[in-house]
């Protein structure tokens, strides 16, 4: 199952308006309605690096093909990955009916490149099996060349993108927003959308003002 939980967490709203405020050799003790304007102003205007102090950690769990996607964004955060060079256990793998209730094989879009439409395709039954077991061949390959005493490294490469693999992923909420903004647009893929929702739903607790303002 994939799953997104918040590690540890540095510095506040009152961070981000600190952080701007020094500029003029002043600190704020609490914040008022002037610093919430400020916090917008910041947002509105591009001036990230205020947001740049604070920090957040994620341990997060999802499949290789997803992982890969949410892996290109590096400005500004810091990714260390399980390894199977070194870890040999029988992995996980991804299921369609994980997340939205309803979950489906969809039909490819016919008016861009890449992504998908709403539709879903026939068969969902068969493709399931198709899905199902070529995932089941590629795990019991991976586990049959382990015992035969092949190095995990290059064992590894008989694995299914669908397999889950997990990683700590830290960085600041100006580059957390940046992952959710891209992630959660209208083209996204919907499994992706899921993760970057879910960072979503626990830095906006933490930095409330900020989150509101660069992700609006």
């Amino acid at each position: 199952m994939t799953y997104v939980t918040l590690i540890d967490c540095m510095g506040s709203d009152l961070t981000v308006v600190n952080s701007a405020r020094v500029s003029f050799n002043k600190v704020k003790i609490e914040m008022d309605n002037t610093d919430s304007r400020l916090v917008e102003y910041l947002a509105k205007n591009n001036h990230w690096s205020p947001f740049a102090h604070t920090c957040a950690q994620f341990h997060i769990r999802a499949p290789i093909f997803i992982a890969r996607q949410l892996a290109k964004h590096q400005v500004g955060l810091v990714w260390n990955e399980i390894s199977r060079r070194y870890v040999s256990d029988r992995p996980d793998v991804w299921s369609i009916s994980e997340g939205d209730k309803g979950n489906y094989w969809r039909r490819a879009a016919e008016d861009k490149k890449q992504g998908s439409s709403d539709d879903a395709m026939p068969s969902q039954r068969l493709l399931n099996h198709m899905y199902e077991d070529a995932c089941r061949h590629g795990v019991d390959a991976y586990k049959q060349m382990i015992s035969m005493g092949v190095c995990p490294e290059q064992a590894r490469a008989v694995l299914p993108q669908s397999a889950y693999t997990e990683w700590h992923w830290t960085g600041s909420v100006y580059a957390f927003s940046r992952v959710y903004n891209l992630r959660t647009a209208d083209d996204a893929q919907k499994e992706t959308k899921m993760v970057a929702r879910k960072i979503g739903s626990l830095l906006k607790p933490a930095f409330p003002l900020s989150w509101e303002a660069l992700t609006n």
